[in-house]
């Protein structure tokens, strides 16, 4: 991947992790406000990083877009489903209120995105091959695993451990 844009990725990325996880003193409003300031940048970053990965004819272009716009918008429930589970479990971090049964909701919870993620990306193979030739579709699917791993990473490095 091009290291500028993967590197203004992850720079966006983990500022929209800190505002997630940050401090009560950012008001709600501006928080959210911040926050969807941030997944538009996020969505252009990887849009641009996409594009700037798969080399793609004209032709392959038109058809994959769309494909990806489909597969983007679908991704987002995903992606609000693993924030409201971070929130959830940040609050009862920061209050120091987890409970086995809160741990056992957020763990069943955690095992149902990973399987719908899955899933999801199951669902998109056959559409990609109907518009990429197959090494183009397996080069698609890694540059989302790979955007996908540097995202949890990120996660995984700014939520602390269960005590």
């Amino acid at each position: 991947m091009k290291r500028s844009i993967k590197a203004i990725f992850l720079l966006t990325l983990m500022a929209a992790i800190t505002i997630l996880v940050a401090s009560p003193a950012v008001s709600q409003d501006k928080q959210a406000e911040q926050m969807q300031i941030l997944r538009e940048k996020v969505k252009a970053d990887k849009k641009s990083l996409v594009a700037a990965n798969m080399e793609l004819t004209a032709s392959e272009a038109k058809g994959f877009w769309p494909v990806y716009e489909a597969y983007q918008k679908d991704l987002m429930a995903i992606n609000q489903r693993i924030g409201k589970l971070i929130e959830s479990y940040a609050a009862d971090y920061r209050a120091n209120t987890l409970t086995d049964e809160k741990a056992k909701k957020l763990t069943a919870e955690l095992v149902t995105i990973q399987k719908a993620e899955a899933e999801l990306q199951a669902s998109y193979v056959p559409k990609l091959s109907k518009v990429l030739p197959p090494k183009k579709v397996a080069r698609y699917l890694q540059i989302e695993n790979k955007i996908r791993a540097a995202a949890k990473y990120e996660l995984a490095a700014n939520i602390p451990l269960i005590e």
